[in-house]
């Protein structure tokens, strides 16, 4: 889609300011003030030109009623990235830094039609039998190892040493990752979406979670990999490491986000300070105005078409914008009568978000134990001085630094590993680093 000749003046500072040219979802001006765009994306109608990285180019969809059609019509539009017709083209290329969240892989989430059927129902089954007590009892396990170790200080960096951490903690318990494996998958994750050694980080991952699916094969227990390995799919080898990776991958990030900004809400609006034990609230109302995937969920028209008005080609690249639907005048009217869960947040259709309600209820389990142990938490510094971290797919803060009253704890933690123990920086992490990694450090934590 070409941008209109009479384009609407984009945001002040916006780098398309005066150029007519496509709208640019990167940088420090967006990740700013994000609502600010999408204001100003709505004047293109229910879909608007923009940019996703230089060179990268989009079709966003801001649009409620547009959006829901769009998701839910699998027939005319495809998940399967290999029909991106740019990244054919070589227009963009896999050094793209929006490729590793783009690119093809042999996962539910790129498949269509049976395949998707096949291995989105083993997903959904396995995840389906996470007992709520059990996930209760390792979010609350977890969040105290997490607490202890800056508990004493005073102070914290709520995303660093906590919602960073809870999540890659809980999903190594969920999938039954032994010490040494569990390691290497929290190293693996992290430097994939701090895109620090980012390749190198990609091969840790995908070998460790190979190794796992060995393991559960020969040993196989109570956990998702076991349940997901012996569902009636019958999943390869190799499509048991993927499925793993993708549940690894794309719950992390966005639960580690729904926390902060969560987190965020309740330390920055006095109503919620004022008149305590929020947090479902806080919670809904940070999906509805901030949430942890703004805009996702890539398709590609089968045939070239027309999607509210708007003409899209075979191959083009379009996406969802969660965060401009859901703060759309249709949805702002939904919400005022009442309707409070109708957002777009957990995206909709066949490819919705498989592990919403572990993801909900991991995310009050854990701001509820950090408050009860930390009851007088406040930011550190001013809320205007807080920054966002770039980029067209997550809403996140870089930061969110926080003070309390000192505390003692019931088990002191282990210090966590030198910066050169098992590092993104290190070309091959050796195993004995490994093995007294931060997994290695909870689970001994645990027997003490």
């Amino acid at each position: 889609m070409n941008a209109h000749d009479t384009a609407p003046v984009p945001p002040p500072g916006c780098p398309a300011h005066g150029s007519g040219a496509r709208v640019p979802l990167h940088g420090p001006e967006f990740a700013a003030d994000p609502q600010a765009y999408y204001e100003h994306l709505r004047h293109y109608g229910a879909a608007a030109p923009v940019e996703l990285a230089p060179g990268v180019e989009a079709t966003l969809v801001t649009d409620y009623a547009a959006a829901l059609q769009l998701l839910q019509d699998s027939g005319s539009f495809r998940k399967d990235a290999r029909r991106w017709r740019a990244f054919n083209e070589g227009k963009v290329g896999p050094d793209s830094p929006v490729a590793p969240l783009l690119a093809y892989r042999p996962n539910c989430m790129f498949a269509d039609g049976a395949d998707h059927l096949r291995l989105r129902q083993a997903v959904t089954d396995s995840m389906a039998r996470v007992d709520t007590r059990r996930l209760s009892r390792s979010t609350e396990q977890i969040s105290r190892y997490l607490i202890s170790q800056f508990a004493a200080r005073g102070s914290a960096d709520l995303l660093g040493d906590y919602a960073k951490q809870l999540p890659l903690f809980v999903f190594n318990e969920l999938f039954g990752c032994p010490a040494d494996i569990g390691d290497r998958v929290l190293f693996g994750i992290s430097g994939m979406f701090d895109g620090v050694n980012a390749e190198k980080a990609t091969e840790v991952l995908f070998q460790a979670v190979g190794e796992l699916v060995a393991l559960k094969r020969s040993k196989p227990g109570g956990d998702v990999t076991s349940w997901l390995m012996r569902h009636e799919a019958g999943l390869s080898d190799e499509e048991m490491v993927h499925q793993l990776a993708l549940l690894l991958g794309a719950g992390a990030e966005p639960l580690r986000n729904l926390i902060g900004n969560t987190l965020h809400r309740l330390l920055t609006h006095e109503r919620y300070a004022r008149e305590g034990g929020l947090i479902d609230e806080a919670l809904d109302d940070t999906l509805w105005e901030n949430p942890p995937m703004s805009n996702y969920a890539p398709h590609y028209p089968a045939a070239d078409t027309e999607l509210a008005g708007q003409h899209l080609q075979a191959g083009d690249l379009v996406l969802v914008g969660f965060a401009a639907a859901n703060t759309g005048p249709a949805l702002r009217a939904a919400r005022q009568a009442g309707s409070n869960r109708a957002h777009l947040a957990w995206s909709a259709g066949p490819h919705a978000c498989p592990s919403k309600e572990p993801a909900r209820h991991i995310t009050v389990t854990a701001i509820e134990h950090l408050f009860n142990e930390l009851p007088d938490v406040e930011l550190a510094v001013p809320e205007d001085s807080l920054t966002w971290r770039p980029g067209p797919f997550n809403r996140a803060l870089a930061t969110l630094p926080a003070r309390f009253t000192p505390a003692r704890t019931g088990r002191s933690a282990e210090p966590r590993p030198t910066p050169g123990a098992a590092g993104p920086e290190d070309a091959t992490p050796a195993r004995p680093a490994e093995r007294g990694g931060m997994w290695s450090q909870f689970l001994n934590w645990l027997t003490r």
